[in-house]
């Protein structure tokens, strides 16, 4: 079981950053005042305000949860994807 810390806040803002959006990208599923909150940690995305979110940056929420986890290390990002994998493999028995 992996004990990282997570940081989601960071993992949306820089992939919000990367996607070159700015939080008024996001008007359509999100204030700009609401986005700030969650990029700062104040506030904590339902799953369904995460969907809508990744839908904009276009990317998965796994990516987004992956890059919370993998704190900036590809390494780890491809342990924690072996992981779930796994997981998800032990649940269809």
């Amino acid at each position: 079981m992996t004990t990282a810390k997570p940081s989601l806040p960071e993992a949306l803002r820089r992939i919000r950053k990367a996607r070159g959006l700015s939080q008024e990208a996001f008007s359509d599923v999100s204030s700009r005042t609401h986005l700030n909150s969650l990029e700062r940690g104040l506030k904590s995305p339902t799953l369904s305000k995460l969907g809508e979110l990744c839908e904009v940056m276009r990317v998965h929420p796994l990516t987004l949860l992956t890059l919370a986890y993998a704190e900036d290390n590809t390494h780890h990002a491809d342990e924690l994807l072996a992981q779930v994998r796994q997981e998800l493999d032990g649940l269809s028995e």
